[in-house]
């Protein structure tokens, strides 16, 4: 084979193609065009199949981003069949993504090092795969985990868990405290969209997108509509583009300020914790003033915003913005001022920045190991290419770390928010979106407050979506938590977990 005759496509963020511009590769070209790129600095944005229509005929899609040039690639293989080779033990990033497509279209990657369901789809694979019939549904939580053998004891936590949180399964395999090894198995949250997309856009469908992950609900619900907009061939105003990055930094910061005192909870300081829980309730009823949904539902509309503001309402989001982040500094001040906390976050639970790079992390937890990944920089849409937020980066990798950062983008976001709100353009908020175009390519990113939201669309020849893929940021990071728990005491797991924060419902759809 001859690589340098296989070139994929190369687009941007928010752009639509032409699906006939996607080359279609053999599966050795397919897989080696992936290692490469990988080998490039490229990084694995998703991976995910398509049916065709045709009996034992799946397609495979492949987007990758190459951050440093701000582009991305896509390409696709036809696989004829049950069975395709796991690029798994050459590229440790796609391995959720080669379980997915085994769970939703029976084709099984051989030689994957740990195939299990990924969520609770039904199992078309049949027992080669499972062990189960094709009409058997799998239950989350309901498969083989890991085992250390010798002197190891097994603790296993939740589903159902103290809090009033969501539910997942953890298995720990300890001896005495230490934890060997941390199998984590999601799915008590799917709900079907990716399937409930198909077909649309839905009256329904920007409901979807607001409810997928609740907590960010503006990372998704804008990156819906650049969908949308961009195979409508819409053109959004400058003060909608504008009030969109105002209502993703407010969810940023009230995520990231309530993220915050968790961990000072977690470990009993209940100053900044109680602080902070105060002050993200502030920052969402900025949101609120902004739309009337404290998190963030009506704001983001195909074709702009679904509500603007007058020179009062400005006046009195950067009155609250003023208090907010005066009192955030107090409270978060607290935590690196004290000697006690800062020995529970400094050396725990570090992610090493080679992990990170080699499992596809993003995020603050990405940027806290070292990675300099940030959608607003790196593949910007939006008000984001022509407002510029610096990417905060760490290197310990460790809960301080993840703490820290959250602090440094808090400040930036307030920042942000405040130059904005001052300077909005003129305009009208929303304009008309059209019907879409037919067999069309579309790949949507926006930096969420965990990390990377993408969103990728492929319409068929009616301008319906033929596939919508979903890929939230907790879906790259769960296996991150994981590896962050090796070595650890298993009492340092809710601050590792709250270090990373991330969703079940958005990895589970």
């Amino acid at each position: 084979m001859n690589r340098d005759r296989e070139k994929m496509v190369t687009f941007t963020n928010g752009w639509s193609i032409d699906l006939d511009r996607v080359p279609t590769f053999t599966l050795d070209a397919f897989e080696w065009a992936i290692l490469d790129a990988v080998d490039q600095g490229k990084r694995v944005v998703a991976l995910f199949g398509v049916p065709t229509g045709q009996p034992e005929v799946t397609t495979l899609y492949v987007i990758l981003a190459q951050d440093q040039e701000n582009y991305l690639n896509a390409a696709r293989t036809q696989i004829e069949g049950d069975r395709f080779p796991s690029l798994t033990p050459r590229c440790p990033q796609v391995h959720l993504f080669e379980r997915e497509i085994a769970e939703q279209f029976g084709l099984v990657p051989g030689g994957h090092p740990w195939l299990k369901p990924v969520r609770s789809h039904r199992s078309w694979t049949g027992r080669d795969a499972w062990d189960r019939s094709p009409d058997q549904p799998i239950l989350p939580g309901v498969s083989d985990f890991y085992r250390l053998g010798g002197d190891v004891h097994e603790v296993a936590v939740g589903p159902v868990h103290a809090g009033i949180i969501e539910p997942g399964h953890f298995r720990f395999q300890c001896h005495g405290e230490q934890v060997f090894h941390l199998e984590i198995a999601l799915g008590y949250q799917h709900r079907g969209v990716e399937q409930a997309m198909r077909g649309g856009p839905h009256p329904r469908s920007i409901h979807y997108a607001e409810t997928l992950a609740g907590d960010s609900t503006v990372a998704h619900a804008t990156s819906y509509c650049q969908v949308i907009e961009s195979l409508s061939h819409c053109q959004k105003t400058a003060r909608a583009q504008t009030l969109r990055g105002v209502s993703l930094e407010l969810e940023r910061l009230a995520n990231h300020v309530g993220d915050l005192g968790a961990l000072a909870n977690d470990v009993g300081f209940l100053p900044t914790a109680s602080f902070c829980g105060r002050i993200r309730g502030d920052i969402l009823n900025m949101t609120a003033l902004l739309c009337g949904s404290r998190f963030g539902r009506g704001m983001i509309r195909p074709g702009g915003v679904g509500f603007d503001v007058d020179q009062a309402r400005v006046t009195a989001l950067l009155r609250q913005l003023d208090a907010a982040e005066k009192d955030a500094a107090v409270a978060v001040d607290l935590l690196w001022e004290t000697p006690s906390v800062m020995s529970r976050f400094e050396g725990i639970g570090p992610l090493p920045r080679q992990v990170a790079l080699d499992l596809g992390i993003v995020g603050p937890a990405a940027r806290a190991s070292g990675l300099s990944r940030d959608v607003r920089q790196d593949q910007p849409c939006g008000v984001f290419r022509f407002a510029h937020i610096p990417v905060s980066v760490y290197d310990t990798g460790d809960v301080f770390a993840r703490a820290y950062i959250r602090w440094l983008e808090i400040l930036q976001s307030m920042r942000f928010i405040r130059e904005n709100l001052r300077a909005i353009p003129a305009g009208a908020c929303q304009v008309p979106v059209g019907p879409l175009t037919p067999n069309g390519l579309v790949v949507a990113l926006n930096e969420g407050w965990r990390g990377e939201v993408c969103h990728v669309a492929i319409t068929d020849e009616t301008g319906r979506f033929a596939r919508y893929k979903i890929v939230d940021p907790s879906f790259h990071n769960w296996s991150a938590l994981a590896y962050a728990l090796r070595d650890q005491q298993i009492s340092d797991f809710p601050l590792c977990n709250k270090s990373f924060n991330l969703s079940y419902c958005g990895h589970d759809l």
